[in-house]
């Protein structure tokens, strides 16, 4: 069922464009802690708002070691949208959220404290894409992390 629902996608940050990240960020290394980084990092001001960018399932809110407060959105394909650093969390687990819906404000909560306000987003797959699994430093996990830059760069291109 979760592969026959549509995949819309909408840029997760207000009014963020390419300007607003790097796009050479995702799977960078080294990356301290997370020794790679397996998303990309969208810079905003704070209380900028973060919204829903599938329509899906809260799967998860809370605070988290080095993501700070997180939420985390079942969405299509079963991929989970995560969203970290937030400075408010606006939605609840169990509530079904529309592409575009509110669902935080930007923040550096985290290991993002004392550094710019932005949005560490992800996108993660529960079904392993083994042909995405490279020999490039923690390659294996390419199968579960996928490249947000695409997604947030057609979203771009159609204004929304």
């Amino acid at each position: 069922m979760g592969f026959l629902i549509p995949q819309n996608f909408v840029m997760p940050v207000q009014n963020a464009d390419r300007s607003s990240y790097r796009s050479d960020s995702f799977w960078f290394y080294p990356w301290g802690k997370s020794i790679t980084h397996k998303g990309v990092d969208i810079f905003a001001t704070r209380g900028k708002e973060i919204r829903s960018s599938v329509s899906g399932i809260v799967i998860f809110r809370g605070n988290i070691d080095m993501g700070g407060n997180v939420i985390l959105v079942l969405g299509p394909r079963w991929r989970i949208h995560y969203y970290a650093h937030l400075e408010e969390i606006e939605s609840n687990v169990s509530l079904f959220v529309d592409k575009g819906s509110k669902i935080g404000t930007v923040g550096n909560t985290g290991n993002a404290v004392g550094k710019p306000t932005h949005l560490h987003y992800a996108i993660v797959t529960i079904f392993p894409y083994v042909w995405l699994v490279d020999r490039s430093i923690e390659g294996w996990k390419k199968m579960f992390y996928l490249n947000p830059i695409p997604y947030l760069t057609a979203a771009e291109e159609k204004g929304i």
